[in-house]
């Protein structure tokens, strides 16, 4: 049974855990690097900065709301069996129709500080702003849900990885370097471990009510097996880029924060059900460490080479 939750006493309340604020640092992670990567290149617009990462937490947000209303409409949110953090539209807070125009105006107000980073960026930055918008709202809606065809990990990690290393830094430096792939990859690959442990603690319910995720279709254990690449892989990289000189030494600086990736690997293969709760908020900080680690690694590089 899901534990009895008290209603708040205030609509912004019920609307801010709705947002699921502890995903926010997941979700500049990727804008992180970014400017650390371009700073490590001499290159610094705090205004594009600010707009970047206003821009990041309006479209995760709007993905969290857009979430919450569809996955009640399809069915896979019952309060009753519900393993994670409440939902509001699944606990009756705020009915779905007012929830989806919630993430509609969330999308738009990022869609509005979009028009600044488009006058900035240019057709790719358009380009990538409208890809965005139509895969988050198509990772849980529409007629080919995203989430329900094992195809969100692709979605997280591209778009949480790569495209948001690629887009700040183009946008500060209106070039691409081959230091964005290394990063990109490591930052998608972490944030991408926040969606397995979601997957896995609700992998019989999703069964139930026919969301095939990745963790439905693999299992339990080769699930454990993803978690753990996911979490380890991004360490490797530094080690990897280094020998083969296409990284700095300095980016070593991360392997910081490798003895909690080794205790979130290692807890997340013990836990089941809600005890994996902890871990969603764990990872994602994990997640913004590793970028910011990673962006004062590059940076030093500057000074070290």
């Amino acid at each position: 049974m899901t534990p009895t939750l008290s209603r708040p006493s205030s609509v912004w309340q019920i609307w801010w855990m709705a947002a699921r604020p502890k995903t926010l640092p997941a979700a500049v992670a990727g804008v992180v690097a970014g400017l650390g990567l371009a700073l490590a290149q001499g290159a610094f617009h705090p205004g594009v900065a600010v707009a970047t990462l206003v821009a990041a937490v309006l479209l995760q947000i709007g993905v969290n709301l857009a979430n919450d209303a569809q996955d009640y409409q399809r069915g896979a949110d019952r309060p009753e069996e519900r393993l994670g953090p409440p939902r509001v539209t699944a606990l009756g807070w705020l009915p779905p129709e007012t929830v989806l125009r919630g993430a509609w105006v969330t999308f738009g107000l990022a869609a509005l500080v979009g028009l600044y980073l488009v006058w900035v960026g240019g057709v790719p930055i358009l380009a990538i702003g409208v890809a965005a918008i139509l895969s988050a709202w198509a990772y849980s809606g529409g007629p080919f849900p995203l989430a329900y065809h094992g195809l969100g990990e692709i979605f997280v990690f591209v778009f949480f990885g790569p495209v948001a290393v690629a887009g700040t830094f183009y946008l500060q430096t209106g070039t691409l370097h081959p230091w964005v792939g290394w990063l990109g990859t490591g930052v998608g690959l972490l944030i991408t471990a926040i969606l397995v442990v979601n997957n896995y603690r609700d992998l019989e319910n999703d069964r139930k009510a026919g969301k095939r995720t990745l963790a439905v279709r693999m299992g339990p254990r080769k699930t454990q097996w993803e978690f753990a690449l996911l979490v380890l892989v991004p360490y490797a990289l530094p080690l990897i880029g280094g020998l083969l000189g296409a990284t700095p030494w300095t980016w070593l600086v991360v392997e910081l924060s490798l003895p909690k990736a080794w205790w979130l690997v290692r807890e997340f293969s013990k836990r089941t059900g809600r005890a994996l709760n902890p871990l969603l908020a764990f990872t994602g900080k994990l997640a913004f460490w590793y970028a910011l680690l990673s962006a004062l690694g590059f940076v030093a590089a500057r000074w070290v080479t």
